[in-house]
């Protein structure tokens, strides 16, 4: 039977930790929400050379600070069970009676509240700084997709954070070869569809690269034919994304433990 009170405080007690350790070195809300607009100026000062449209600086500035949620997903959340095991958490997570998806799904909700400080103050820096004007066609379809997005993308997060533990040392090979590729096709500075559909087709199994699509043309208004696909379309597969990936996650976290069960090997570090 689920004991639903006590993974609740599973999911607060994992997300606790990060939610009060966002605001309690200030400093690092300075280089989180600054350091970002040095790579958006770069990008944003190449358009303005080029003459290019102002939309597209805005294209620039919301892949910009989308980046925060990416690179969260890579290093705090794929990589996070890696990490407990090195420091010898990883056992007390698998003895504790709760379901281990609770653990994952606080450091989802941790890594969002964390990530959305520097993301959405990055974003309105960026605007304000560049005089870029927006005009949101539909408030309520802008808030499903990037709720959408980040669901899937955390739940992408949650089911990598069990298969790399089967790579062990690999973990920082395999954050870094999917770090700036998915920046690249998933057209983080650039519409995705200039890529060609077949590339974008592809790069849809990563969820942002839909999130951003479909909040490009619900954000600059007027900018649809540049979208992939129709926002409506976005919508149906960000959710066949979060479904598909947070039961994976729910998959992958069974067979790590049945796998860990058989050859003893789990926890032990630097396997």
């Amino acid at each position: 039977m689920i004991d639903w009170r006590l993974n609740l405080r599973a999911v607060i007690g994992r997300a606790y930790p990060r939610v009060i350790g966002s605001f309690r070195e200030p400093s690092w809300l300075f280089f989180d929400i600054f350091l970002p607009l040095l790579g958006i100026a770069a990008f944003a000062f190449y358009y303005q050379a080029l003459g290019a449209p102002s939309v597209f600086i805005g294209f620039v500035i919301l892949g910009g600070a989308m980046t925060a949620y990416w690179l969260n997903v890579l290093w705090s959340m794929a990589a996070q069970f890696y990490w407990e095991k090195e420091v010898g958490n990883l056992q007390l997570y698998l003895m504790a009676p709760m379901s281990r998806m609770s653990v994952l799904a606080g450091m989802a909700l941790g890594g969002i509240f964390f990530t959305s400080v520097r993301a959405l103050s990055t974003l309105a820096l960026g605007l304000l700084i560049f005089g870029i004007e927006i005009k949101i066609t539909s408030p309520i379809s802008l808030l499903v997709v990037f709720f959408l997005t980040l669901f899937a993308l955390y739940g992408m997060g949650m089911m990598f954070s069990s298969l790399y533990l089967l790579y062990g040392r690999g973990v920082w090979h395999l954050s870094s070869v999917f770090q700036e590729p998915i920046y690249f096709v998933s057209g983080f500075y650039f519409p995705v569809k200039a890529l060609g559909s077949w590339v974008a087709l592809l790069a849809s199994i990563v969820p942002i690269t839909l999130g951003l699509d479909a909040m490009r043309q619900l954000i600059f208004a007027g900018q649809e034919t540049m979208g992939f696909l129709p926002v409506s379309v976005e919508i149906v597969v960000l959710i066949l994304l979060a479904v598909v990936f947070i039961y994976g996650a729910r998959v992958a976290l069974n067979f790590m433990e049945n796998l860990g069960k058989r050859e003893g090997r789990l926890t032990l570090r630097w396997q």
